[in-house]
């Protein structure tokens, strides 16, 4: 086996993580509906998390909650990217809850979802 696929193969996590940000980037580029592109912000928002997390992780090592006495720091994996991740996730639920407020708003204004016509009635409507 190539030592690309390898090295592919054994840092999995990594690899799905970047595959849900590239299918969440191209969902966000490519369709013009803005409920394919909120969706496609979160599968970026997932893979990010998804890779933080498992850089995060040390294989062998423990939770950093000390409950025998050792507070020796090679023993614990470090808590940052697991703090990182839970304050991305509140963050990211309330950016989706926004622009889905948002897209109802804009359906009920201009009876469409697609991006294209609701810049060009709202030039319609301005002139």
């Amino acid at each position: 086996m190539p030592a690309f696929l390898e090295r592919l193969f054994t840092n999995y996590y990594e690899t799905a993580a970047m595959i849900l940000f590239g299918i969440g980037f191209t969902t966000l580029l490519m369709h013009r509906n803005l409920l394919k592109k909120i969706i496609g912000l979160n599968f970026m928002d997932s893979g990010l998390y998804l890779f933080l997390a498992a850089k995060g992780y040390i294989a062998g090592r423990l939770a950093p909650i000390i409950t025998d006495g050792n507070t020796d720091p090679s023993r614990y994996v470090n808590p940052i990217p697991t703090g990182l991740v839970l304050t991305g996730i509140v963050v990211s639920v309330s950016v989706t809850a926004f622009l889905l407020a948002l897209t109802c708003r804009l359906y009920d204004r201009f009876h469409t979802l697609d991006i294209d016509e609701i810049t060009h009635l709202a030039r319609k409507e301005r002139d």
